[in-house]
């Protein structure tokens, strides 16, 4: 078993203008144990990074919205300045449950795995139908491109060892950045492993208008094309 510091853990958290929930969502991370936040606000209009910096998170801001890609990848490349042993990326408007945290770091601590994939298709209840069908969709497209197949491609909700962070190397700053985490497992031969996760789904949550849509993930589809042919 691989040895790791629990103050060498980090949460990275990628927002974008979640100052009425950005708070609730940092007290419940440190709720279930885990004190190393990084919020990255993403060129924002409202006051999420000062919120998060009250709260007690580490907040760094994009001076533009560069998109939830870009703002996970600042995130963890700040974890891993900070000399993180694992890393684990949550979304920001309180979807994810952080008390699930746990059952992603194990098996990293357990040095039996470099990526874990939080999966909301494992056990999708109270998960709306069409979310369902455009996941699946999203799993089939993924894995036709990129070689993977996994149950739940677009989860933004994943933990990865210090080695995974450092060989990943994806170039997407929108949503195409889930996808290409997975072809960065396939192509880097990590090992990975998924886990159930506990997505609640709020008025709030699916109101956000930056969250992908069909249109969205259309035009998501066509940047993961794009990007392989040039």
């Amino acid at each position: 078993m691989a040895t790791f510091s629990e103050n060498k853990i980090f949460i990275v958290v990628p927002a974008y203008n979640e100052e009425k929930v950005i708070q609730d969502v940092i007290l419940e991370i440190q709720n279930a144990g885990y004190q190393n936040i990084i919020v990255v606000d993403d060129g924002g209009t409202d006051n999420t990074r000062a919120v998060a910096e009250r709260a007690g998170a580490t907040a760094i801001r994009h001076k533009i919205n560069r998109g939830k890609g870009a703002a996970t990848k600042t995130g963890i490349e700040a974890a891993k300045l900070l000399r993180a042993d694992i890393i684990v990326t949550i979304d920001g408007d309180g979807q994810h449950d952080p008390q699930d945290i746990k059952k992603l770091i194990e098996p990293i601590k357990n040095g039996r795995i470099d990526v874990v994939l939080g999966t909301r298709l494992l056990d999708p209840a109270g998960m709306p139908w069409y979310k369902i069908i455009q996941n699946k969709i999203g799993n089939i497209i993924t894995w036709y491109l990129f070689g993977l197949y996994v149950t739940d491609s677009q989860s933004g909700f994943r933990a990865y060892s210090r080695r995974a962070a450092e060989l990943i190397n994806t170039k997407s700053d929108r949503y195409e950045y889930d996808s290409e985490v997975i072809r960065e497992i396939y192509l880097r031969k990590l090992k990975y492993i998924e886990v159930p996760i506990t997505v609640r789904y709020t008025e709030y949550s699916m109101g956000k208008i930056q969250k992908q849509s069909f249109w969205n993930g259309v035009k998501t589809v066509y940047k993961m094309i794009w990007g392989l042919i040039n």
